[in-house]
């Protein structure tokens, strides 16, 4: 059996351009368009090649670039009056502070300042909230990107087994959220776990965003199961998940690569949270 690779890059492009549409749709119904507030706190590399990726992107659907950018060694009271500032001001429509922040600062302090309908990314304790009561609220990109693959592909998921492996806030918490949302019956595992391999491959569809380089194995996935890599790491020889792709490719009947799966969706959900988050408070519905 060879999997079917899921396109994340491909689904992204679609999800980019229904945004443009809605964006165009907003300013012709009257309303301003989406201002997207990105915060980059120091110089880490990594963290300036998403953000400029997430600026980029913003620009092209039609939004507002709202980027500032604090030096590394600011202090917490100048980051926060930074994140009010923005919260207060309506041409922001959503805020988004890029992580990890340098060490000496509280993330979670900052991140608890940005008001539930700016929170873009889905981080805030109420919008975590009303995900695990079933409400309505902005989702994390990650797995609200993956839940929009999943619908792309027509991977069933009512009465479904699904195993997420990994329990972040971030990504493995509301992604179990989500799935349960949706009727299937799922399972948290994660590094910890007894016998990781026999409880992944339990699930119909599996998800691992556990963070660790080749977690899992062709030996942890049941045949015809759709595997979802949430992992990136940067090897000798370029980028891996946490998904052995090669074995499991073999074994699974569809499967995200490492790059250009899941990782394109996080921005396209991104931006799908910025207009949605725009027209709420702006009062115009699509």
């Amino acid at each position: 059996m060879t999997a079917r690779i899921i396109d994340g890059s491909a689904v992204a492009k679609k999800v980019r351009e229904d945004v443009a549409g809605g964006v165009d749709r907003l300013v012709a119904a009257g309303g301003t368009p989406p201002g997207l507030a990105t915060i980059l706190i120091g110089d880490d590399p990594a963290s300036e090649v998403y953000v400029r990726s997430k600026r980029r992107l913003s620009v092209a659907a039609g939004m507002q670039d709202l980027h500032r950018h604090l030096p590394g060694d600011v202090d917490q009271e100048t980051a926060a009056a930074l994140v009010d500032e923005l919260a207060a001001d309506p041409a922001v429509s959503g805020i988004l502070l890029q992580l990890p922040t340098p060490g000496h600062l509280d993330s979670d302090a900052l991140l608890a300042r940005i008001p539930a309908e700016k929170d873009v990314d889905g981080l805030t304790t109420l919008n975590a909230g009303r995900l695990a009561q079933g409400r309505a609220a902005l989702r994390p990109c990650t797995p609200a990107g993956v839940m929009r693959l999943l619908e792309e592909y027509e991977v069933s998921l009512s009465g479904a087994e699904a195993v997420v492996v990994g329990r972040s806030v971030l990504v493995g918490k509301p992604m179990a959220q989500l799935l349960l949302a949706a009727h299937a019956t799922v399972t948290m595992a994660h590094s910890r776990t007894r016998d990781l391999a026999e409880v992944c491959r339990r699930a119909d569809v599996l998800v691992v965003a556990a963070g660790i380089p080749g977690l899992v194995g062709a030996d942890a996935v049941k045949p015809g199961a759709t595997v979802i890599d949430v992992g990136i790491h940067r090897g000798e020889d370029g980028l891996h998940g946490d998904v052995e792709f090669g074995p499991v490719s073999e074994v699974a009947g569809a499967i995200t690569p490492v790059p250009g799966g899941v990782g394109p969706m996080t921005i396209a959900m991104l931006l799908a949270n910025t207009l949605t988050a725009a027209r709420v408070q702006q009062g115009i519905a699509d």
